[in-house]
């Protein structure tokens, strides 16, 4: 990564970082991750949330690159395009977990 970031670079990451910033996109990445691709009427049950929400929520992440979308019938068939998107989200599942270790440690002792 260039450092110091340009104005238009730092634009760009903060638009991915965006993306990724809403609870029902990261669980439409998770559940991507555990199935591999997954139509809107199934994400839709999976989510517990209405076609609307899920195909708005699709849009963005389709919109940064993240999934990709194919046509199955009279279904679109989403998948991870950018695989990147699963080390992003370890890295701050792993930091989550170390500050829940240090905050369990400090209530212990």
């Amino acid at each position: 990564m260039q450092s110091p970031l340009t104005p238009d670079a730092a634009e760009l990451i903060a638009r991915r970082f965006l993306a990724l910033s809403d609870p029902t996109r990261l669980r439409i990445v998770d559940f991507l991750r555990r199935n591999e691709e997954a139509s809107v009427r199934e994400l839709t049950a999976e989510l517990d949330t209405s076609q609307q929400n899920v195909s708005k929520h699709l849009a963005t992440l389709h919109g940064e690159g993240f999934v990709s979308r194919r046509k199955e019938g009279t279904s679109v068939i989403y998948a991870i395009s950018d695989p990147s998107v699963f080390d992003l989200c370890e890295q701050v599942c792993g930091g989550i977990e170390a500050q829940l270790a240090a905050l369990g440690a400090a209530l212990k002792g």
